[in-house]
């Protein structure tokens, strides 16, 4: 199932086992942080991106995601941040994917 948030400034959305968090304003995204249920041996992440006409474009190569238990809840965690800011074109979806699950959440960056 595909789900495409709108983030004029933050979004969260959420694909089976994987979630997206994005933040930023407008075009300019300043961080992103995504997570996925369960600890893995190996688990990592990465940002893509889709064009308005479905092009796919890989944004980050794979980053290692870090372990992280709270409570009785077990998930792996990465993020991304950009100095300033990183712009975007309008009505791009912005995407992360798990190597270790199924699920592909994206939120589209606007105006």
């Amino acid at each position: 199932m595909f789900i495409a948030a709108p983030a004029p400034a933050h979004a969260k959305a959420a694909d089976g086992k994987v979630g997206l968090s994005v933040y930023g304003k407008g075009l300019r995204v300043d961080s992103v942080g995504a997570h996925i249920d369960g600890h893995g041996t190996g688990v990592r992440a990465r940002l893509i991106t889709y064009t308005p006409q479905g092009y796919r474009s890989e944004l980050t190569g794979w980053k290692d995601a870090t372990p992280v238990t709270a409570a009785m809840t077990r998930m792996s965690m990465v993020s991304w941040k950009w100095k300033g800011g990183k712009k975007f074109p309008h009505n791009i979806r912005l995407c992360v994917e798990f190597n270790h699950a199924q699920g592909e959440p994206c939120a589209r960056i606007h105006r």
